[in-house]
């Protein structure tokens, strides 16, 4: 810690008080690491998601463009 840090600066970091008078699953105990999994969980099914929906509209467009030359 830095012997001049004002009386707040010394609380930040690694340093910061922690809830401690709460259990650990009182938190919710979702890490950032935690979060970020979700996150990404999310986006990789919402890039699957579009992606069915073009391969979809790219074999629909097909299926019409077929019919049309018959």
């Amino acid at each position: 810690m830095d012997p001049y840090a004002k009386p707040g600066e010394g609380r930040v970091g690694a340093n910061k008080p922690r809830y401690r008078h709460l259990p650990p699953d009182a938190l919710g105990g979702n890490t950032a690491r935690d979060r970020r999994k979700e996150k990404e969980a999310v986006a990789a099914e919402r890039r699957a998601i579009k992606k069915a929906a073009r391969r979809h509209g790219q074999e629909q467009l097909r299926t019409e463009l077929d019919q049309g030359d018959a």
